[in-house]
């Protein structure tokens, strides 16, 4: 990688660090660090589960005991179980906890005309675009790509939200029993595998590709969540696929995709798929693509 975007980013960092004040001991003038700020931030009016803010602020469960334990201290935070159910452990704020959330918020809010208001009404709208800009990329870069059991529960919600997105866009509907079926036992080493995408530990992509003896490989069930698209997600997962497909001895792989897939078609074109004459009978398929790999 070139040592200047590298230099690039580590300026980008130094400079936002010290002007959000992230080195401060008593962020915004209170009497707490920024990361006892942010977790009180995050588990909100509403309360939070435990597991759900370690993987949303990507925290180990030590650290963020710690700091738990801190604000439990200071009064602001109470832990105890969900409904009773003492295998999920609930974060909520005190009465001192949700007073100090709301002066966060309002103190958030005076930081940020702090940053907006010495410049010029173009010079805001630029930077508060390019802010927007970064911080969807930012979101890309946190996309986590790595195999999965086909049968684990996040993999299963990935295939349902496949299945239902596709039922609202193919013209009579999707019926999975008349699609060729694709078995869990055709998605594991040395079949084949099942690639999951995660943003905080939720699924929010997948792919597929099944390893044919004797033919081309074959990639199935690519999908990438609303939240994520267009951030390259999808580009990352058809690589991967190809690559593990190469890294094991196929020179090609193929797919099919229905006509109503628009984007999905357009991204297998960039990604130098070429339209080939069918090789399955799949009922859902219009375009058949293939496209030669580099072992």
């Amino acid at each position: 990688m070139d040592p200047e975007l590298i230099a690039t980013v580590r300026r980008f960092n130094r400079t936002v660090t010290q002007r959000v004040g992230a080195l401060d001991d008593q962020y915004m003038s209170r009497d707490r660090p920024l990361a006892q700020a942010r977790l009180l931030w995050e588990i909100g009016p509403d309360g939070a589960e435990v597991a759900a803010l370690r993987a949303r602020l990507g925290l180990d469960s030590g650290y963020l005991s710690r700091l738990l334990r801190t604000l439990e201290g200071d009064g602001l935070v109470r832990v105890g179980p969900a409904g009773g159910d003492g295998r999920v452990r609930v974060a909520t704020l005190t009465a001192a906890g949700r007073s100090e959330w709301a002066e966060l918020d309002e103190r958030s809010d005076e930081l940020a005309r702090s940053i907006l208001d010495p410049l010029s009404d173009r010079r805001r709208e630029r930077l508060v675009a390019a802010m927007a800009e970064v911080e969807r990329l930012l979101v890309g870069s946190m996309v986590v790509v790595e195999p999965c059991p086909p049968a684990d529960p996040r993999a299963r919600a990935s295939v349902r939200a496949y299945a239902r997105e596709i039922a609202q866009r193919f013209d009579d509907g999707f019926d999975p029993a008349l699609s060729k079926p694709v078995r869990d036992e055709e998605l594991v080493p040395p079949a084949g595998v099942f690639l999951l995408a995660t943003l905080n530990g939720e699924p929010v992509g997948c792919g597929a590709v099944k390893l044919h003896a004797g033919a081309p490989a074959e990639i199935k069930r690519v999908w990438v969540s609303d939240g994520v698209r267009g951030l390259g997600v999808g580009r990352r997962l058809l690589d991967r696929l190809e690559r593990y497909a190469a890294e094991r001895g196929w020179t090609a792989v193929r797919l099919d995709t229905n006509r109503n897939l628009t984007e999905a078609i357009a991204l297998y074109r960039a990604a130098g798929y070429q339209e080939i004459a069918p090789y399955n009978d799949e009922p859902y398929a219009h375009h058949w693509f293939e496209k030669r790999l580099t072992p």
